[in-house]
């Protein structure tokens, strides 16, 4: 409370306008920014075939996506921050949420996996980390946490949902939303992301929700081949593998600057993955 919480630390050393923002655009929905980018997957699939015949290890382009949020994230902090109460916070630790579908049929039940980071980590333990998470929430009949939670919100009437709910909103607006909620809610994350890919789709401008603290989504789509001008002074076109991929982000975090920089760091992981197998020996510290 009076800008106190588990899961983050109020930055008061803010510029009037950034300050005043969240006055201002008072719900993420009021905030939302979206663009559209497209990644070349030469890069990716060039290191994804060199480490399955090197050492057999077989990574997928949401392994490198997560790699390179997660590295960017701990280089370029703010965009780690979240809104509430009309307060910016900087947050403890870089998580990043996802759905898993149990299997790819429409009567499969869906969970959601919550993964927590401090930036460090190699692409090895972060694939490591996710394949286990992933294992063990795609049996038909594993149930995790968030599950549990969610089927306790859910057993009594309509009514009784929406004042839940409602109860549990206010809470996290005065910042006494209790620890362990927080830890199974997928909505209190650093970045919400949705593989579209995976179930052959193209990619969304998903929304952000305005329960919780989630400041950014990713929405990845299926790759396609796309024409391109390979050499303007001779008009040659050619074709060139691109997954897109819808990203939609919460303005009042920072400013446009930072926000474009902070994606051309994550564009130069991305399509060069071999940075990120040594750990990142210093993370940059957020202003107080």
């Amino acid at each position: 409370m009076f800008g106190f919480r588990s899961d983050g630390k109020r930055i008061k050393t803010i510029d009037p306008i950034m300050k005043i923002t969240p006055h201002i655009m008072r719900q993420r929905n009021d905030a939302m920014v979206m663009s559209m980018y497209e990644i070349p997957c030469k890069d990716m699939d060039e290191y994804i075939f060199k480490k399955r015949k090197e050492s057999n290890i077989r990574f997928t382009y949401m392994d490198l996506v997560i790699a390179g949020v997660v590295r960017m994230m701990a280089q370029r902090p703010k965009l780690n921050r979240f809104i509430m109460g009309g307060r910016v916070y900087k947050r403890n630790d870089i998580q990043i949420a996802f759905t898993v579908k149990k299997a790819l049929t429409d009567s499969a039940d869906e969970t959601i996996v919550k993964l927590t980071f401090d930036g460090t980590e190699t692409i090895f333990q972060i694939k490591e980390k996710m394949d286990k998470e992933i294992e063990a929430n795609t049996k038909t009949t594993s149930h995790n946490d968030t599950d549990a939670l969610a089927k306790i919100l859910t057993v009594v009437p309509n009514f009784m949902i929406r004042f839940f709910v409602g109860f549990l909103k206010m809470l996290d607006y005065f910042g006494v939303l209790p620890k362990s909620i927080i830890n199974l809610s997928p909505f209190h994350t650093s970045l919400y992301l949705t593989n579209m890919k995976s179930i052959k789709m193209n990619y969304v401008y998903h929304h952000i929700y305005n329960f919780g603290t989630a400041s950014i989504f990713v929405a990845m789509g299926k790759e396609r081949y796309e024409p391109i001008v390979l050499d303007p002074e001779n008009n040659i076109l050619g074709n060139i593998k691109i997954m897109k991929a819808g990203i939609v982000i919460d303005e009042r975090i920072c400013d446009g600057l930072y926000y474009g920089n902070s994606m051309k760091a994550f564009m130069k992981y991305i399509t060069n993955p071999e940075l990120l197998e040594t750990p990142l020996e210093h993370i940059v510290e957020d202003i107080k």
